[in-house]
């Protein structure tokens, strides 16, 4: 059986709305992935996430070499991962990063429950660090084989097709969309005759926000380019409002410094407003210095100690830290 080069689903020309569908058997890629990568257009394919439980655990048994992808927005929330493997760390998309911030001094501040060999930072646009991931991953890979794994959105997609035009030497290219769900299964990329790339289903997450909207919204929820901070000095009893989708009642006054993505509208409100306040009300507490990461969609990081109201759509995950920036 033959795989897309670009999802990694098996190819059958039988059943249109099955994964892997594509008229002519003979073609590398199904017509799902033909047409994200033609005319942008998507089909999603729902997949449970035992399946990805399922994926890791296979990968658990081989001891080879891991590659764990997050970006500086969403590095909270990899804890979850759970395997034995030796592991390099890697925060991709640096060009998001705002230039101000000590890039690893937030590397740094990744602590994780797992065997981290190393930890690097990567920018795809201008090919940071790549050399230095390519010799690391030929330091501590047990076999030609190493998988790149991390939530989706995360960037492992780019990241192999970089890996592929730097030291590869064929045209190929895995599908790429800030979409959800673009990889199906595990896909083989041969780099070289001594390095061959698996990539892996993104980790999808309930308690993400990417997974509760449509894709217009999640067009501005992704950063494109590097993100501007957005400052807003709270009084006591006034409202934010992000996009429509988040409500912040703020109960004390304190600066608000939001790192999202600027193509988001954050509006602030200085009377009472009715808006959103039918989503689940949470009421927390937060210190001096300290950020409210929402998963899949950045964080906001609090001068100075405050309370508010947040309100979220059902099971959206949120949670507060010692600020890293």
């Amino acid at each position: 059986m033959t795989k897309c080069v670009g999802c990694g689903s098996l190819l059958q020309n039988t059943n249109p709305k099955e994964e892997g569908y594509v008229q002519d058997i003979t073609k590398k890629y199904c017509e799902r992935c033909f047409r994200i990568k033609n005319y942008s257009e998507y089909k999603f394919i729902d997949k449970d996430n035992k399946y990805y439980i399922d994926i890791l655990n296979n990968i658990e048994k081989t001891n080879d070499l891991v590659l764990l992808v997050t970006d500086f927005l969403n590095t909270d929330f990899i804890n979850s991962i759970n395997i034995k493997n030796p592991v390099i760390l890697i925060l991709s998309k640096r060009d998001l990063i705002p230039k101000f911030i000590n890039k690893n001094k937030i590397l740094n501040n990744i602590n994780l429950n797992l065997n981290v060999v190393s930890k690097i930072i990567i920018g795809s646009k201008n090919n940071y660090n790549f050399d230095l991931l390519f010799d690391t991953i030929n330091k501590y890979k047990k076999s030609n084989n190493v998988y790149v794994i991390g939530q989706t959105n995360a960037g492992k997609s780019t990241l192999i097709n970089k890996f592929v035009k730097n030291y590869g030497e064929t045209d190929y290219e895995i599908t790429t969309s800030i979409l959800p769900s673009t990889t199906l299964d595990l896909l083989e990329i041969k780099v070289n005759d001594d390095l061959t790339l698996i990539d892996t289903p993104g980790l999808l997450d309930e308690g993400s926000i990417i997974q509760h909207v449509d894709s217009k919204m999640l067009e501005k929820i992704i950063p494109k380019k590097e993100i501007k901070p957005t400052v807003i000095q709270a009084k006591k009893d006034q409202t934010i409002i992000i996009e429509n989708i988040i409500r912040m009642d703020v109960k004390a006054g304190t600066n608000l410094i939001f790192y999202l993505s600027n193509d988001l509208n954050i509006e602030r409100f200085f009377e009472k407003k009715d808006n959103l306040i039918n989503l689940n009300k949470h009421s927390i507490s937060l210190e001096d210095n300290s950020d409210l990461v929402i998963k899949g969609l950045g964080f906001i990081k609090v001068t100075s100690q405050t309370t508010m109201d947040l309100y979220l759509f059902d099971k959206i995950e949120f949670m507060v830290r010692q600020s890293i920036i």
